[in-house]
């Protein structure tokens, strides 16, 4: 089983083999914070270097001629192919040749919320946070703007719907379930909403939760009213240098989340930033380079022995 972790040094890859982990580092991807994969291909959004990519599971890796510099995000259509990029400011980007062109989805910017888009730390600017194009429809695609909220096309970005009722306005991660294609869910600053009409209204999911700071999300595949999230207090908590108090929860069915514990230090004092889900088994990385497992659907996790090159952080699984 292989995973590979985006560090904000380079890229990882991860082996899992049991309660083990071997680690493979590469600094060629440097900087990267996001990643995507498609095949054999793997690409990385990298903001201050534009996008890599590596055709040989991240053994080797190539930057690729790119119109920005700081990319946040990078996505790959399971329905179509086409591979997008995101950026600071916000603009989105799409290829439909593996990197070699792009084309700037331009009308992403014409939105009518687009001049009230502002990232706290950098109000002046913001950021496409998420991209989430529909594994079911070519053209159906979720934009996360951070900070701005939720938008929607139905033609592969040529025309957008602004941002959309009842999402979370500060959005970090969307998700579409890949066996239900209406599902579609999202994680973000002022909490957790999901929605039933593939992302054209949402609804929020926050009962049980004492903490309203979401991040990362996963969804279980054969399951659509199931999913996870991680959440702490507040962003100063889970990006900061004190504690980030964070947990994990569950919800199954019509709620509410339940917070998982068993065999974590919880409250963690690092921000799970990562979450996937792979061969039954529920992944957890953390911002201090923590991983651990849960084979349970998280009612109980153990901790990955990390073995081989240091793993200074997980930011994103691909």
């Amino acid at each position: 089983m292989i995973l590979f972790a985006a560090t904000g040094d380079g890229v990882s890859r991860l082996d899992l083999d049991g309660d083990t982990c071997a680690v493979s580092a590469s600094a060629a991807a440097a900087g990267a914070r996001s990643l995507a994969c498609a095949g054999n291909a793997l690409y990385a959004g990298s903001p201050g270097h534009g996008v890599f990519r590596s055709a040989d599971e991240g053994e080797t890796w190539a930057q690729l001629d790119f119109p920005q510099s700081d990319v946040f995000s990078v996505a790959v259509s399971m329905a179509d192919g086409a591979l997008y990029a995101g950026c600071e400011p916000s603009m989105l980007f799409v290829s439909r040749d593996e990197g070699e062109t792009w084309a700037e989805l331009d009308a992403l910017r014409a939105i009518p919320s687009a001049p009230t888009w502002s990232f706290p730390p950098r109000p002046w600017t913001s950021h496409v946070r998420w991209i989430a194009p529909s594994p079911h429809e070519a053209g159906l695609l979720l934009v996360g703007i951070e900070l701005g909220g939720v938008m929607r096309s139905e033609d592969g970005g040529a025309t957008w719907s602004d941002h959309r009722p009842g999402a979370q306005p500060d959005c970090h991660e969307l998700a579409w379930h890949p066996t239900a294609p209406g599902r579609a869910y999202e994680a973000a600053g002022g909490g957790a909403a999901w929605s039933h009409d593939a992302g054209a209204t949402w609804q929020p999911a926050d009962a049980g939760r004492d903490r309203h700071y979401t991040w990362a999300l996963a969804v279980d595949p054969k399951e659509p009213d199931r999913w996870w999230i991680s959440a702490s207090p507040g962003p100063f908590h889970a990006h900061g240098r004190r504690s980030a108090e964070a947990t994990l929860y569950r919800w199954e069915g019509e709620g509410p989340w339940k917070p998982l514990a068993g065999g974590l230090p919880q409250p963690l004092a690092a921000m799970p930033y990562a979450l996937a889900v792979r061969e039954g088994t529920l992944y957890a990385g953390l911002a201090d380079g923590q991983l651990y497992a849960s084979s349970d659907r998280g009612e109980t996790w153990r901790r990955l022995d990390a073995r081989g090159d240091p793993l200074p952080a997980v930011l994103a699984f691909a």
